[in-house]
């Protein structure tokens, strides 16, 4: 029966005890109701490592932003290179004088161009006809040997 009675009466621990007596300690006696001791604001304590992840985390954020932004960019002006070749060929003088006609007309007009963009110029109008006409351009050409003419 002595256990029944224990456990029906509340337990006071002494941790308990011991804050009761301090807070009845640490009040004065006769104090007014309001304090004339100036009240410390007290900041709200920081975690260092979670300010560096979120500072982290942030800078990390802004170069990503920063690295997409310029691959759109890239994206958007990036023009695909087309590869260029180099080539020699062997053309009657009189057409070759030709080119160096349109090339001094063009700059006449305002326009300065230089010899590939003339043949590439011409292979383009070329190329637009329809093959009749093709055929009787590529027809009215005089034949040339090819390779590289002999000195003298």
């Amino acid at each position: 029966m002595n256990a029944d009675k224990t456990e029906s009466t509340p337990k006071v621990t002494a941790a308990k005890k011991i804050s009761d007596t301090a807070k009845s300690v640490n009040k004065p006696a006769n104090t007014p109701a309001t304090s004339t001791v100036p009240k410390t604001t007290t900041k709200k304590k920081s975690n260092p490592k979670a300010d560096k992840k979120l500072k982290a985390s942030t800078k990390a954020l802004a170069l990503k932003e920063k690295a997409l932004a310029k691959t759109a960019n890239k994206q958007a002006k990036k023009v695909p290179k087309i590869k260029v070749v180099r080539d020699s060929f062997t053309m009657p003088k009189n057409e070759h004088m030709e080119i160096s006609k349109i090339k001094d007309a063009s700059k006449k007009a305002g326009l300065a161009v230089k010899k590939s963009e003339v043949l590439r110029a011409g292979l383009k109008a070329l190329s637009a006809l329809d093959m009749e006409q093709t055929k009787a351009i590529l027809a009215g050409l005089d034949k040339v040997r090819t390779g590289r003419p002999k000195k003298g």
